[in-house]
């Protein structure tokens, strides 16, 4: 029988539970503000454990992502007739080869340029020195260029300092240190997620009623082959600007061809501007060279720009769900402001994930009404 009140009138059984607990909030205001108060202190805690935490949170995220990545990889090996296990051995070795590979190159390169650079840094001085702009400053200001330049001189040579430049030389090691663990965590993460994935999607299906885990699996697997698809592509497309920046170096005669073709993978992998914002950086580098080749290469890279545009992007990126550019700028903005380089990577395939599932589930119910 149904209740023959309007429905914005209040029951009596919870007017009266409303009427309890306020009278208990006001008899017993000690026990409610010690209740109040380890409410907050246990959130402050969960706050800073998430804090604490965030370094392990972003090397999940980076290995279920290079999961994600690498089992279309490993979809194509277990289609022609290799194991799973073994198919899952031979990308991940193939990974780990090519990045330590890539590391091995580029490394004492690195090492090598920073050392030119310390060794360079009087000569840098003497030369700024004979400029015009310096004798123009040190006309306008006189006495102080000069303080400036003998302090920032004497701050270097100084032994005294060398504990402080020690310090930060050591901070920078740690910081190294701690990204090149997180990566290896990555990695080693990314392995068991590989391994586990069929597993995953199943214990997610699992979590749906039984009328619907047949629509959930369906979608979960699309969602699945979407990242992997855009992320796949992203390396792909990342390698070939690494391969034409390599080239145009070493064409061109300009500096660390290598150094700048691995910049351009590391740069490149983001989305939106990684491109552009690798041609301004290298454009700009090459002015040390002359600006002729400067020149030649920003317009060869532009030019390479506009092909990876419109004919190996859509090629590579034909098994990524399609995103809307506005929604693909908000993404990236979005992601990278809550969580910066990582935020900004993974954007672009969470806004495909999140309009795969409106559309599998939002739409048809909203098509299905009159």
């Amino acid at each position: 029988m149904s209740d023959p009140r309007p429905p914005s009138e209040p029951r009596e059984g919870t007017s009266q539970l409303t009427d309890r607990t306020a009278s208990l909030s006001l008899s017993r205001p000690l026990v409610t503000g010690f209740v109040v108060t380890l409410g907050g202190l246990l959130a402050y805690t969960l706050s800073l454990a998430f804090v604490q935490l965030s370094g392990v949170l972003i090397s999940i995220a980076f290995g279920l992502f290079i999961a994600l990545g690498l089992a279309p990889v490993v979809g194509r090996l277990e289609r022609r007739g290799l194991p799973r296990a073994w198919s899952i051995v031979v990308v991940i070795a193939a990974f780990v080869l090519l990045g330590a590979l890539g590391l091995l190159a580029v490394l004492p390169t690195v090492l090598a340029q920073i050392r030119e650079v310390v060794r360079a840094i009087p000569t840098w001085v003497s030369e700024v020195q004979k400029t015009e702009f310096y004798r123009w400053l040190d006309s306008t200001m006189g006495d102080d260029a000069s303080s400036l330049i003998d302090q920032a001189t004497s701050f270097v040579t100084d032994p005294g300092h060398a504990a402080t430049i020690g310090q930060g030389v050591v901070q920078a090691g740690v910081t190294a240190t701690g990204v090149v663990s997180g990566a290896v965590i990555a990695v080693v993460l990314s392995l068991y997620f590989l391994a586990s994935l069929p597993q995953m999607k199943n214990a997610f299906v699992r979590l749906a009623p039984a009328r619907h885990r047949t629509a959930v699996a369906e979608m979960t697997q699309d969602v699945a082959d979407s990242v992997g698809g855009y992320l796949t592509g992203m390396v792909i497309l990342a390698g070939a600007n690494a391969v034409v920046a390599y080239l145009l170096h070493l064409l061109l005669g300009l500096p660390v061809p290598l150094l700048m073709g691995l910049a351009a993978f590391c740069i490149t992998l983001i989305p939106l501007i990684g491109s552009v914002l690798y041609w301004g950086i290298a454009s700009a580098l090459a002015l040390f060279t002359g600006w002729v080749p400067a020149l030649i290469f920003a317009v060869c890279y532009l030019v390479y720009m506009q092909l990876e545009a419109y004919v190996l992007t859509p090629r590579v990126m034909n098994r990524a769900v399609s995103v809307p550019g506005a929604l693909v700028v908000i993404g990236a903005l979005a992601g990278g402001t809550l969580l910066g380089l990582l935020g900004a990577l993974i954007a672009i395939p969470v806004t495909a994930s999140i309009l795969l599932i409106g559309k599998r589930t939002i739409l048809p119910r909203q098509d299905a009404k009159v």
